[in-house]
């Protein structure tokens, strides 16, 4: 049996309603990957884990429906969002081990404001002087979270912005393959394509979990990572990433949750400051591109 390419639709409650879902899925995600590194895994192992139980479920339940599951129509596109997503991964997974979830979790929420000023450069969109004004007051955000100079200044929060940088160039391949390739296609490509990259280095002290929580976030963090990312893929194409944007903060309040009470990490007053300015900034940028009536990829993306 062969599938068809789904066409995208328009039917944004819907595709919101699936965006909303796959938060808790990204949450578990990030939680568990932290808690991997906590309880000593080392981060090659990790993001190995991550993409090689998403390959095998993806292979698994989507191979038997879909005989063509791993033809694309646009080679190119799979193997650079596929790169961006492992880019995402490795800065994300690799910055939370020194920093809070709520810390990581903010500082990729400024993937919008980088779509935004790339998008003049990559994409040739006039960018008006209000755009501009919210990327620059995003960035006092950022600053009021990583307060450089300070001795709260973790230099993590850099690679954690590299990764938001990736998760930009992954949340616009990712509408332009809506409707190119099927969603499980490009869920098999993007963890294929991660997962033959890390696993060179994946097998260098290999730790095995020691308790029932650690076997559980070892599990927990390919299954909910590949149903996300299903998830997520499908929204995009019932939905433009301009109308799911401001839904996906959502994850921000989960991540302070579980930063809270799983690793005792509640998010200090400077996340209460900074992390306001950093979504209402997002947030004004999808409003204003409502405005001009104009298409725009302002999606964050997880790992």
């Amino acid at each position: 049996m062969t599938s068809t390419i789904a066409p995208v639709e328009e039917r944004r409650n819907f595709g919101i309603g699936l965006l909303l879902f796959s938060q808790l899925f990204f949450a578990t995600l990030d939680t568990s990957a932290k808690y991997l590194g906590f309880i000593g895994l080392p981060l090659t192992q990790i993001v190995f884990i991550r993409y090689a139980i998403h390959v095998a479920l993806a292979i698994a339940l989507f191979l038997p429906f879909q005989r063509s599951l791993f033809v694309s129509r646009n080679w190119k596109l799979q193997l650079m969002r596929g790169l961006c997503l492992l880019g995402v991964t490795a800065a994300n997974f690799g910055a939370m081990q020194f920093l809070p979830l709520t810390v990581t979790g903010a500082l990729m929420f400024t993937m919008p404001l980088m779509v935004t000023a790339l998008s003049g450069p990559l994409l040739g969109e006039k960018i008006g002087w209000r755009r501009w004004a919210a990327v620059g007051v995003g960035f006092i955000g950022i600053l009021i979270i990583v307060r450089p100079g300070t001795a709260a200044f973790h230099p993590a929060s850099l690679i954690c912005l590299a990764g938001a940088l990736c998760a930009a160039f992954y949340g616009i391949i990712t509408r332009k393959l809506a409707g190119v390739d099927s969603a499980a296609t490009q869920q098999v490509y993007s963890g294929l394509i991660a997962l033959t990259c890390i696993t060179p280095f994946a097998f260098n002290g290999w730790v095995w979990p020691s308790d029932g929580a650690g076997w559980f976030a070892f599990i927990a963090i390919g299954v909910t990572g590949m149903i996300a990312h299903q998830l997520n893929t499908i929204a995009h194409r019932f939905a433009p990433p301009s109308t799911l944007a401001p839904f996906s903060y959502t994850e921000l309040l989960l991540l302070a949750l579980a930063s809270w009470l799983i690793f005792s990490e509640p998010p200090d007053a400077w996340f209460f400051l900074g992390a306001p300015i950093i979504i209402g900034s997002g947030i004004y940028i999808w409003l204003r591109e409502r405005q001009l009536n104009r298409p725009t990829t302002v999606e964050p993306v997880e790992d």
